[in-house]
């Protein structure tokens, strides 16, 4: 059985379903995202399992008990909120004991606890600091062992580096990793950042609408997406509007003037399909020796990446190439396109 279990759990305010019969299993010692844009319920999921919004329908099982219906206080959950709620006339140490005061523990134990979750988080010399002098990335960590100096059965972010700038929302995310694995706390993550979903979960749960539209490890989720929202949304893509001509093991679309081969499961002749091409698949080649040619129409410079914008008979297409040494491509100059067949992903 798994840890964490969420059973067709919805959520209504009023006519309005902010969660639509979600169903998901989470393993111990897993870390799982939730990941969408703005207002497709991740977060309305996320205080369901922390006990802060009734759940309208399903069930909520944590280790094989019900908690559905169960007091927040009583669940044992660790919390940390976007805006780190920290207590501003706490220092760090008080901040952080002050869940195990809570619970009534000895005084000794509290102290060998707090300098344990401190040590965990890189902060035994901040013990003594207010949460005003401290730099936002220090703020977070001392959220963090707050909710980790409790040894929570399961750990809940909410948006939690979505304050920090960008250098340092890169650092602390793989930290937040780091530390998760050394803990082997089971960790849910709301975010709507794609990359840090990707780059820290085992599984990524993609929600829209209050739906969930797929669940997979996230190298799975970027190569195989099942949507046409998944594929856009989750990274970047061209996305080629074509017909079925041809089934079998391997069917033919038409793209327009260009015929493409891939994998015939479930397509029927004659029917619409989109296939989804990443930009990063595609590379330049001399003209007249790719799959088709087009012209740049505008380019960008990312620092690690080019990004182009081509015009071509089946419309316009984004190449990402990587700034190797070769000479950039300048703006109108033409060139061949080429990818692999196996690249080509049909969407539902």
């Amino acid at each position: 059985m798994s840890f964490l279990t969420l059973t067709d759990v919805s959520k209504f305010y009023g006519p309005t379903c902010a969660v639509d019969s979600m169903s998901l299993s989470v393993e111990k010692g897993e870390f799982v995202s939730l990941l969408g844009p703005s207002g497709c319920g991740k977060t309305t999921t996320l205080q369901m399992i922390a006990g802060f919004a009734d759940v309208s329908s399903g069930q909520i099982q944590l280790d094989g008990r019900d908690i559905t219906h169960a007091k927040p206080n009583s669940r044992g959950l660790g919390i940390v909120f976007q805006s780190y709620a920290l207590f501003p006339h706490m220092t760090v140490f008080d901040n952080v004991s002050f869940g195990l005061e809570m619970r009534r523990l000895p005084k000794p134990e509290r102290q060998e606890r707090v300098k344990a979750a401190l040590g965990l988080v890189h902060l035994e010399t901040q013990a003594a600091r207010y949460p005003r002098e401290l730099s936002g990335g220090q703020r977070q960590r001392v959220a963090l062992a707050r909710a980790l100096v409790i040894e929570p059965p399961v750990l809940l972010l909410d948006e939690p580096l979505s304050n920090l700038d960008a250098k340092l929302r890169e650092e602390m995310q793989f930290e937040l990793r780091q530390i998760q694995r050394k803990v082997g706390t089971t960790t849910i993550m709301v975010t709507h950042d794609q990359t840090e979903a990707m780059s820290i979960s085992d599984r990524v749960v993609v929600m829209q609408a209050g739906r969930v539209t797929q669940i997979d490890a996230p190298y799975q989720l970027y190569e195989q997406p099942q949507s046409r929202f998944i594929s856009t949304f989750v990274g970047k893509a061209n996305l080629l509007p074509g017909r079925v001509s041809r089934t079998g093991l391997q069917a033919q679309v038409d793209l327009g003037p260009l015929q493409v081969e891939v994998d015939g499961a479930g397509l029927t002749a004659g029917a619409e399909v989109v296939l989804s091409l990443r930009p990063e698949k595609i590379s330049f080649v001399p003209s007249g020796q790719g799959w088709l040619d087009g012209v740049v129409r505008e380019r960008f410079f990312l620092g690690s990446q080019w990004l182009y914008h081509l015009n071509t008979p089946v419309g316009e297409i984004t190449v990402a190439c990587p700034n190797s040494d070769a000479v950039p491509l300048e703006e109108e100059a033409c060139t061949g396109l080429g990818w692999s067949e196996r690249s080509l992903r049909v969407l539902s």
